[in-house]
């Protein structure tokens, strides 16, 4: 397993723990969710695979994940990115969240997250042990989506998804 970065609620550096770890304590730590959208405002989604330890299953943003201890978050962004779906584009940081959500399993996501964004056409190439599927999906269609079907999607993408549409208008 891999350390994760944990920070205060500021979003400063205060130690590091192994992910898991830290998700079953609930610690606060840094986090990056990209959004990667096709030229004609259409986003891509990623559906995460059956067997993530949380949030299997479901869908959620472009790519998502943690920076290793000593990496900058866009380095972890654009590593995630290519690691996940086999996409390298430019990458823009639009600001960051804290969110924190308790799992049946137990565990939590507690994590102070770094929102990046990019812009391509290319169709990606799936880590299938990150993504089991992916789909290019309207942003109002996915918005509609979410609030009727919420079940259907990760815990941190309607709160990722309205700080990108807000900024990006």
């Amino acid at each position: 397993m891999t350390d994760v970065i944990l920070v205060d609620e500021a979003g400063r550096e205060i130690g590091t723990m192994e992910k898991l770890e830290a998700h079953q304590k609930g610690l606060l730590h840094r986090a990056i969710s990209v959004f990667v959208f096709h030229p004609d405002g259409r986003v891509m989604l990623q559906k995460r695979a059956d067997d993530k330890y949380h949030s299997g299953g479901l869908w959620s943003n472009t790519c998502c994940s943690h920076p290793m201890p000593g990496e900058s978050t866009r380095d972890a962004a654009k590593r995630r990115l290519k690691e996940e779906m086999g996409i390298d584009c430019e990458l823009a940081e639009l600001g960051t969240f804290t969110y924190r959500t308790e799992f049946e399993s137990g565990l939590t996501e507690h994590e102070f997250d770094h929102v990046f964004t990019g812009t391509t056409s290319l169709e990606p190439t799936l880590n299938r042990d990150e993504a089991q599927d992916w789909k290019w999906q309207n942003v109002a269609e996915l918005r509609e989506d979410i609030r009727r079907r919420s079940e259907l999607y990760a815990s941190w993408l309607p709160m990722a998804l309205e700080l990108v549409i807000n900024i990006k208008s």
